[in-house]
């Protein structure tokens, strides 16, 4: 990557935004983080900073100016009930928002990061690859909803502006330094307190430093409004369970919970999140999302990009390990 080119990154205290930028400063990027106050996780990092928000397009152009490429990586992923406002408010109003800026101050570049969530299901066994139209109507739930119409919005007014959409699947792996609902899970089945599986269900895992990889080679390979599945390996839940109770050295689960409990059992839950205000976990569009058909393939990120995604035993092994590190 070329040192000479000014980029900016958003949603840096993301998962993934976190993990892009660990990607872009080993690449010696020039890179400056929007972000909406300090934090000391970014104290030491080659990194420039500066202060704003999605939600304040006057915040974007002082933040804009000067850089060539913007990747825009900030969402709110939500899967609970109540906040389908702030959703809306932050996956559609504030891309939209980060659109204009860079149309204002001249970016050349725009990198989105969209989500598998925006692709209309397929039906089982078929292989699910790009889109090129997406419609929040044929969705069910906020967060899918939202990146849809923002993804949308983007492939049909960027404009001068050059476009890139990336929409990766689950993402696993190190620095989830908030604790996504992902990482509440998997420390569930860490602690050894939840000898449970499923007997239904899967979904597409991708190590989040492979996601980076290949947004850092979406900026410099990516076609002008071209959209790339960055994916990884479809596990069952049931799969899923037994790499993790392997890795930590426990035994085969004892429950098996069937897809009727489960579908009894979501909106009790569902609740309990609502009033505990704990990350939810099993709700009914989770367990909705585990039967969908979840066959991503990475073949154009492959073959265009140079996408090469590790398996999810390798991913969640390190992920665990790093778990660890920082309990």
């Amino acid at each position: 990557m070329s040192d000479h080119k000014k980029c900016l990154l958003t949603g840096a205290t993301g998962h993934v935004g976190y993990a892009v930028l660990t990607e872009l400063l080993a690449q010696g990027a020039d890179v400056t983080i929007l972000l909406r106050k300090k934090n000391k996780l970014f104290d030491g990092l080659a990194c420039d900073i500066v202060f704003g928000d999605i939600t304040d397009p006057a915040s974007l152009e002082n933040a804009f100016r000067g850089m060539d490429t913007v990747y825009h990586i900030a969402g709110a992923v939500e899967i609970g009930k109540g906040r389908e406002d702030l959703t809306w408010a932050i996956n559609f109003e504030g891309t939209k928002n980060v659109l204009r800026a860079c149309k204002a101050c001249g970016v050349r570049r725009l990198v989105y990061m969209s989500s598998v969530d925006a692709f209309k299901p397929h039906p089982a066994g078929e292989v699910m690859a790009e889109q090129t139209r997406f419609d929040p109507d044929e969705l069910i739930g906020a967060y899918a909803k939202s990146k849809a119409a923002a993804t949308q919005y983007l492939l049909d007014r960027h404009g001068e502006v050059e476009l890139v959409v990336l929409h990766p699947s689950a993402c696993i792996g190190p620095y989830d330094f908030k604790g996504s609902s992902m990482s509440e899970g998997l420390k569930m089945f860490m602690s050894g307190n939840f000898p449970v599986t499923m007997s239904f269900g899967a979904y597409n895992f991708v190590d989040v430093r492979d996601v980076a990889k290949g947004t850092v080679a979406a900026a410099e390979k990516g076609g002008n409004g071209a959209c790339y599945i960055l994916s990884g390996e479809l596990v069952t839940v049931d799969g899923f369970v037994r790499i993790v109770n392997d890795i930590m050295g426990f035994g085969a689960p004892k429950i098996t919970l069937s897809d009727r409990l489960m579908r009894v059992a979501a909106p009790v839950m569902e609740l309990y999140y609502n009033i505990s205000g704990a990350k939810p976990l099993f709700t009914r569009y989770t367990v909705r999302k585990l039967k969908d058909n979840c066959n991503f393939s990475h073949a154009k990120a492959t073959q265009e990009l140079g996408y090469a995604p590790m398996g999810a035993r390798e991913s969640l092994a390190d992920t665990i390990a790093w778990m660890k590190e920082n309990a």
